[in-house]
């Protein structure tokens, strides 16, 4: 029920007609992509298949990056739209990386759907499994959008007890909800008219969740200092179009960074889709999970969606 740009239903559109197949461990490209196109591309050629560098489930974690990176899409989405910058530029860097296509509707194969408490259950099981294959005694987080808010959840249900993430690093988050550039309280009302509702949020349960003042989000109530040690990046660009007002993804706490990229570099102009494959929004999640080696990020322009105009990538 979120508002939508033509791009954005053209993605949609994308995940719908090419399908999905499960996902497999794919090498890394000779070259790294910094623009969301490329998720479009790699989702219409190879739909449902691993982002580059990911999901290889004999790696091992070295001594200088001992926690497994997991990668989490976000709302109607699916790891290869997502992930296809970050994914390999993790594992360049030594990580062993992984993504979880969660709240997958089994009729288009889309992700982001599902009930929040079903994915971060999803999530749990899938954390189990990262620690399994890979001997780790906790992990990293790593989400856009949906997949940087659900995780809250799963902390609340289950992390309180297993302490299983380290870092948790967020882009374009979702923790106090969207206004949806104000539509927020007509979407609610919509969505309360009889007959219309309950069949929105049976298919779509973010599409209620995830509005600003909803209940969920009310009775979640994200905060990075409820959960002492973790450590907390919040990245986040003001020419954001989908998580409005951008400081929703902001958040209080000792153990907690948050940066705008703008503040960064003022030329960069990634929106809420580019973001994940932004060239200063990567550099900070490369710092955020190992800042005794902080990236330098260059800044350069960037066009929403596209990325770095072609001249300049």
């Amino acid at each position: 029920m979120f508002r939508t740009s033509a791009v954005t239903v053209a993605v949609l559109a994308g995940v719908l007609l090419g399908g999905a197949l499960p996902a497999a461990a794919a090498p890394a490209p000779p070259s790294i992509p910094y623009s969301y196109l490329a998720g479009l591309a790699a989702q219409a050629v190879s739909p449902g298949q691993a982002p580059p560098g990911a999901d290889d489930w004999s790696c091992r974690p070295t001594s200088a990056h001992p926690d497994p990176v997991i990668l989490l899409h976000g709302f109607v989405s699916t790891g290869a739209l997502t992930w296809q910058t970050l994914s390999p530029l993790l594992a360049g860097h030594g990580y062993c990386v992984f993504t979880l296509d969660y709240g997958v509707d089994p009729v288009t194969g889309v992700g982001g759907l599902g009930r929040i408490d079903d994915s971060a259950d999803q999530l749990a099981d899938f954390i189990g499994r990262v620690r399994s294959a890979t001997g780790a005694a906790r992990v990293d987080l790593v989400g856009h959008s949906e997949g940087a808010t659900m995780p809250f959840a799963y902390l609340a249900r289950h992390d309180g007890v297993e302490h299983a993430v380290r870092r948790y690093v967020s882009l374009a988050a979702l923790d106090r909800g969207t206004t949806q550039d104000g539509l927020a309280p007509l979407i609610r009302a919509a969505l309360a008219v009889p007959g219309v509702g309950a069949p929105v949020t049976e298919h779509c349960g973010p599409c209620s969740e995830l509005l600003a003042g909803s209940q969920f989000l009310v009775d979640l109530d994200p905060h990075g200092w409820r959960y002492p040690d973790i450590a907390f990046t919040n990245i986040v660009t003001r020419d954001d179009e989908i998580a409005t007002p951008y400081t929703t993804g902001l958040l209080d706490g000792p153990n907690v960074t948050n940066i705008v990229v703008q503040e960064r570099c003022p030329a960069d102009h990634a929106d809420h889709l580019e973001l994940p494959s932004d060239p200063v929004a990567t550099a900070l999640v490369l710092t955020a999970l190992d800042p005794d080696h902080p990236a330098t990020p260059t800044c350069r322009a960037v066009l929403p969606v596209v990325g770095p105009p072609p001249a300049l990538s």
